[in-house]
């Protein structure tokens, strides 16, 4: 990078305020947000992000999983786009950061250069995934993963959510299925800034994390059956109750992912119960099993380890079990040459940093397999996410997003 750029800072006021913008869309009730993927309060974040990349001179691109690319034009005409992004969608008890901050800071670093006037030989496209975060439409990374060709897009939009409505549908219906085929644009490099959603950085007093790797995950949607009887008038011995299986196979979860202790976690999330009346024991219950790790044979011998021992685990409470990988990706390693960037960009802006492993699955993993990718990451609050409670400060958004400015402008190369 030029000398005369190396004191360069984007606007953390500006990014700030596009955040809290941002987050008056799809109010949560205890002050995160709800804008789950293609509802209405989607479309309207949407709408925004437009408009205000419309307004920082971007063209808008939309793909046919509703992907949305904002570009800045650089001055080579051959030069393959640097891309920066993250998503907009929440979970439904969601925070005002996850996701948002990683797309908003793409967004600022465009305005920041046009506030320099600086140009790139490389244009640089800001990126939204569409349903990123796979609660509505399971799996996670759905338009990433289609994109990178690991999902097929008939299936995706196959995909129902609780109430039966699929996600072609949806997209359909929210006005936002773009004409673009997926994964048709190619990729000088992809850049990530994302909250970490843990409690390390934090802990260790650091500003930022250079993600060096990311976590494999599997979902397994398991299913078990039992029979649907009457509370009071079913002895205790005739029962076939789906509610103890459950019970046994989350402590069987928890027993395989501590024996792969340090390098795994896994746990039950998604519950369905059926028929979920007070006074019905229950007849079927359909979870959702989320193991982890960054080493492909853990994840491995954890899903084996579950199919192999929970048929029996359940049949011994007269419960029958099946399950289904429904969310998958292998864990990636992120480019050398991209994380090296990173890590020279906090270093150079005075910022506290660490080598750090992303806990969570982000669409980068999926582009990872394609183009030359990397993460960087933020503290959040006691590493609460996936809750309204979540929160980071103007100081740690700030941080992220200089060293994510730094580490794109390199790539893209300012032109003199």
């Amino acid at each position: 990078m030029p000398a005369a750029a190396e004191n360069m800072t984007i606007n953390g006021e500006r990014l700030w305020d596009a955040l809290m913008d941002m987050a008056q869309i799809g109010p949560g009730v205890a002050g995160g947000n709800n804008r789950q993927t293609l509802t209405d309060e989607d479309a309207a974040g949407r709408a925004l992000f437009q408009s205000w990349c419309e307004a920082a001179g971007m063209t808008m691109g939309v793909d046919e999983m509703g992907t949305m690319f904002a570009t800045r034009p650089g001055t080579d005409p051959d030069a393959l786009p640097v891309y920066i992004g993250s998503h907009l969608d929440t979970q439904p008890t969601g925070g005002k950061y996850d996701g948002v901050l990683g797309v908003l800071a793409g967004l600022e670093v465009v305005r920041t250069l046009n506030d320099l006037d600086i140009k790139t030989k490389h244009p640089i496209v800001v990126t939204n995934w569409t349903n990123e975060e796979g609660t509505r439409f399971a799996p996670a990374m759905l338009a990433s993963g289609v994109f990178a060709g690991v999902l097929d897009q008939d299936w995706a939009y196959a995909r129902t959510d609780a109430k039966g409505l699929t996600f072609g549908e949806e997209l359909k219906r929210i006005g936002w299925k773009g004409s673009e085929k997926v994964g048709a644009r190619k990729m000088h490099a992809f850049f990530e800034l994302h909250i970490e959603q843990g409690p390390i950085l934090e802990a260790e007093g650091k500003d930022i994390g250079v993600v060096t790797h990311g976590q494999g995950l599997r979902w397994i949607e398991c299913t078990v059956t039992g029979k649907g009887q009457h509370t009071g008038s079913t002895p205790m011995y005739m029962r076939r109750n789906a509610g103890r299986a459950l019970a046994r196979v989350t402590e069987l979860v928890h027993e395989i992912a501590m024996r792969h202790q340090p390098n795994a976690v896994g746990a039950i999330g998604h519950i369905d119960v059926y028929p979920n009346s007070r006074n019905i024991i229950p007849e079927k219950i359909v979870f959702t099993v989320d193991f982890r790790s960054h080493i492909l044979e853990v994840i491995e011998t954890m899903v084996a380890e579950l199919n192999a021992r929970a048929p029996a685990v359940c049949a011994e409470v007269g419960v029958k079990f099946k399950a289904e990988v429904v969310g998958f990706f292998d864990p990636p390693a992120f480019d050398e040459t991209l994380v090296a960037r990173v890590r020279d960009a906090a270093a150079r802006l005075g910022y506290s940093h660490m080598d750090i492993v992303s806990g969570a699955g982000h669409d980068a993993c999926w582009i990872n397999r394609l183009y030359p990718t990397t993460m960087i990451m933020t503290p959040c609050v006691d590493g609460l996410s996936h809750n309204e409670a979540e929160e980071i400060s103007p100081g740690w958004a700030t941080a992220g997003a200089n060293v994510l400015f730094h580490a794109v402008v390199e790539t893209a190369e300012i032109v003199e």
